[in-house]
């Protein structure tokens, strides 16, 4: 939280890289109304969330309750991720015992139901994609 008292240029590097929640909400709060700052969004920006909003060009983000303006730069790397590509998690889920259901709950819904339908057809296994909410029972 002393970020925000800088009175300096800084870097400030988040994990939090969907802007929903953690202390990122804080260091955007404190920088995004300032015409000097830079935002840059690295990897992915899901649909729905504050980074995707940026990233679409929003004027104002709603935090804490209040709408901000967001005058500082926004800068979009969108291709680089620490995430596995599919390719990836097939190789590294072949190698896995195989459970009674995978659940893939974190991706874009098209990009998930295109997992689901390769783990079905190269490891034979049941995936599934839940929906938005839904609960799941796992035993």
């Amino acid at each position: 939280m002393d970020i925000n008292n800088t009175s300096g240029p800084a870097v400030i590097v988040s994990s939090a890289g969907m802007a929903t929640g953690g202390r990122v909400l804080h260091h955007l709060s404190r920088f995004l109304p300032d015409p000097r700052s830079a935002v840059v969004v690295v990897g992915s920006a899901a649909a729905g969330t504050r980074a995707r909003d940026l990233v679409d060009g929003a004027r104002t983000l709603k935090m804490f309750g209040d709408y901000l303006p967001v005058r500082a730069e926004i800068a979009d790397v969108p291709h680089f991720s620490a995430h596995a590509d599919a390719g990836q998690i097939i190789d590294w889920l072949r190698h896995a015992p195989a459970p009674r259901t995978t659940y893939l709950v974190h991706s874009e819904e098209t990009a998930a139901e295109t997992l689901r339908d390769r783990i079905d057809r190269e490891l034979g296994w049941t995936a599934v994609v839940p929906k938005s909410g839904e609960a799941v029972l796992v035993r």
